[in-house]
C-alpha cells in the first residue's frame, strides 16, 4: 500500500483488522532502489517503504518485457532516474498498471513519461487516483471479458470480493505471479539492503505468507466469500513458482505452496 510523504491518507495497514483505519503519513525512499532481473525479461525496482515512521514494509514495481518488445508496468513507486533508464532499456512502454484501490500515486507521473502507453486500473484506485488522467481500462467497470492488449503474455485476476479490489497477474514464460496487497512477505531484506535497516518489523520480526496473523488478514480482507472463493481458485490454478510482492521479499520458488498456505480459508472446503 503505498502513500506519500507530503499526503495524509486513510487506508488499511498490513495484518491490523480492515475496521482499523487512520490518518497516516507513510515514506517512501527515493534513494537506495534495487533493479533486479528476477526472469529473463522480468525487472523488480525495490526500495524501502515505511508506513507510520516505524514499519518496514518495502515499495516495488515491476516490469515484464512483452512478447511483441513492449513493456508492462506495475507502477508501485515513484520513477526516478535509475528506473526509468532501466524500462526505457526494455523497451516502449504499453501498459502502466495499478494492481489496487491504493498503490496509484505514481501513475500521474508514469503516463507522463510514458504518454501512449494504456493506464488500466480497478475502479476503486481510479476513483482515487488523480483526476486529470484518463484510463483506457478499469476491472470492475468494464465487462468481466474485457481483454486490454496483454493477455497473449499476462493473464489478470480481479478480485472484486477483496476490500483493496487487488488484480493478480500471471506471466507463464517466467512462472511469476504478481502482486501488491494480496500477498506478503516480510521482513523486506531486499527493499532495505542498500539501507542500514534489516528491514524487519520490530516485535514482530518475520511475516510470511504461513504465519498465521497472514492468513487471518487473508480472511479478514475478503469482503464477498463466494468471489473469495473463485478468484483464489483460479489463481491457484495458475503454473507459478515465483511471487513478486509489493511488499516483502520475492518468494522465487514455493510461491504455489506460499498462495495455497496464505489462503487455505478460502480452499478449504466448507
Amino acid at each position: 500500500m503505498i502513500a506519500d510523504l507530503s499526503q495524509s491518507t486513510l487506508a488499511y495497514t498490513p495484518f491490523l483488522p480492515p475496521s482499523f483505519t487512520f490518518h497516516l503519513s507513510s515514506r517512501m525512499t527515493d534513494k537506495f532502489t534495487v533493479i533486479r532481473e528476477v526472469a529473463t525479461g522480468v525487472w523488480t525496482f525495490s526500495r524501502p517503504f515505511t508506513r507510520l515512521g516505524i514499519l518496514p514494509v518495502g515499495g516495488r514495481s515491476t516490469a515484464i518485457k512483452l512478447s511483441n518488445g513492449g513493456v508492462w508496468v506495475l507502477a508501485s513507486t515513484a520513477l526516478n532516474p535509475e528506473t526509468k533508464a532501466k524500462i526505457d532499456e526494455l523497451g516502449p512502454v504499453q501498459f502502466i498498471i495499478s494492481p489496487d484501490a491504493v498503490h496509484h500515486l505514481y501513475l500521474g507521473e508514469f503516463k507522463k513519461a510514458y504518454p501512449t502507453a494504456k493506464l488500466i486500473a480497478p475502479a476503486a484506485a481510479v476513483a482515487r487516483a488523480d483526476k486529470t488522467l484518463t484510463f483506457d481500462g478499469v476491472w470492475g467497470r468494464d465487462p468481466p471479458e474485457t481483454k486490454y492488449g496483454f493477455e497473449e503474455d499476462i493473464r489478470a485476476c480481479y478480485f472484486s470480493g477483496f476490500k483493496n479490489k487487488d488484480v493478480a497477474f500471471f506471466h507463464p514464460a517466467s512462472k511469476t505471479m504478481v502482486e501488491a496487497d494480496l500477498l506478503f512477505n516480510l521482513p523486506c531484506t531486499e527493499q532495505y539492503s542498500k539501507t542500514k535497516s534489516s528491514g524487519s518489523i520490530p516485535f514482530l520480526g518475520a511475516l510470511g505468507p504461513s504465519a498465521w496473523l497472514h492468513q487471518k488478514f487473508a480472511a479478514s480482507m475478503g469482503e464477498d466469500k463466494a468471489a473469495m472463493k473463485r478468484d483464489v481458485k483460479t489463481v491457484a490454478d495458475w503454473d507459478f513458482t515465483r511471487i513478486i510482492p509489493c511488499h516483502g521479499d520475492v518468494i522465487e520458488t514455493g510461491g504455489k505452496q506460499a498462495w495455497l498456505d496464505a489462503y487455505k480459508v478460502y480452499l478449504d472446503p466448507a
